[in-house]
């Protein structure tokens, strides 16, 4: 395919340009999913690293971090007691707005008990809290606010130790901190309080029936784990998932267009070789298979670069913005090339038009 090799390279800036145009909407494209995902992730991640496979919640609540819980007094008790629940891990827990340096700050509390779990999953510094008035603080948190292990924090006119940083605990929304659950009965006034119970199951266990002895109970509401995960996801992430995917729509358009427009002049300019090659005997699929080489280039090309410029500036945002988590996977540098390869097919309509069209004389015209 000399002719589409000579027609991209003739013009070098605009061949330059097409590609960068790809590669710009490529990189959007994977930067607003890995946001996407990466957000998803953040919602879930006290769900995914704590203990149990099932999750007791106050009656009509299907959400840990959209609702507030109380249960019934005695309901551990009696979820220990069903045939194949292993242990019933309290947790206390609410939002929070602390007042970080004059700063009103979000972050929900997990009151828990140390000896049971529930708890932070990965600590970077320090220990877990030994006494009420120890608490581990998210570290991302701690960084923007310049806290440091052994300073003080006030959560609700309480006095706190920080002991701890951990990792993983942080999201664009919302941080996660950590305190004894005796401590967290004493910051919301609620002694002997419980929101949630973190059920495991002993091995071999009927899951399916835990659940149905357990939403037997008055007062209770029991969904898995992942149910409740997954209710999370779809009250949190439905507010941003609809604007992330027009944004994604958007370039995929700006791209194919950009890519069309390039490969749409070239085929005009030289209209005259087109017409010489259809009257001495080219078929119009020999003409077509030129414009579409010129797009697939162009397009293939740029996908590449995106793929190379997201894993960049994917880094040098969660480096700058700690709070925020771009997560890229296999399949979304797949779907980047297939979106390459869509905006070389869809730019190659109106060029393979102007060809289809074009009169054998049109090429002996002056």
């Amino acid at each position: 395919m000399s002719l589409a090799r000579r027609n991209l390279f003739q013009d070098k800036t605009r061949l330059a340009l097409s590609i960068g145009g790809v590669a710009l909407a490529v990189m959007l494209i994977l930067i607003l999913k890995g946001f996407l995902a990466g957000m998803n992730s953040q919602i879930t991640s006290y769900l995914d690293h704590s203990p149990g496979s099932i999750v007791v919640a106050q009656e009509d609540v299907v959400n840990l971090l959209g609702a507030t819980s109380l249960l019934p007094e005695g309901i551990a008790q009696k979820t220990e007691s069903i045939r194949g629940a292993d242990e019933a891990i309290p947790i206390l827990s609410q939002f929070i707005i602390l007042d970080l340096h004059e700063k009103k700050q979000p972050a929900y509390m997990i009151g828990y008990e140390p000896d049971q779990g529930g708890g932070p999953w990965e600590l970077i510094a320090g220990r877990e809290p030994r006494s009420k008035r120890e608490i581990v603080f998210d570290h991302v948190l701690a960084d923007r606010h310049n806290l440091n292990l052994d300073d003080q924090v006030e959560v609700m006119g309480i006095d706190f130790t920080i002991v701890g940083l951990s990792k993983g605990t942080t999201s664009w929304m919302t941080s996660y901190f950590f305190v004894r659950k005796d401590a967290a009965e004493e910051v919301l006034l609620a002694p002997g309080a419980t929101s949630f119970l973190l059920v495991t199951t002993s091995d071999g266990a009927d899951v399916d029936y835990i659940l149905k002895r357990l939403n037997d109970l008055t007062g209770v509401d029991a969904l898995t784990k992942k149910q409740m995960a997954a209710n999370d996801l779809k009250l949190f992430a439905k507010v941003f998932s609809a604007p992330l995917k027009l944004m994604t729509g958007i370039a995929f358009l700006v791209g194919t267009m950009i890519v069309g427009l390039v490969i749409y002049t070239a085929t005009v300019e030289r209209q005259r070789e087109y017409g010489v090659l259809k009257a001495i005997g080219a078929k119009n699929r020999i003409l077509y298979q030129v414009v579409l080489t010129q797009a697939l280039f162009a397009s293939i090309a740029g996908a590449s670069l995106g793929l190379l410029l997201a894993n960049g500036l994917a880094q040098c945002i969660m480096s700058a913005c700690p709070q925020f988590l771009i997560v890229f996977d296999p399949v979304d540098s797949g779907q980047a090339l297939l979106a390459g390869l869509g905006m070389a097919l869809v730019a190659s309509i109106f060029p393979t038009r102007v060809v289809a069209n074009l009169a054998p004389a049109e090429g002996f015209r002056k």
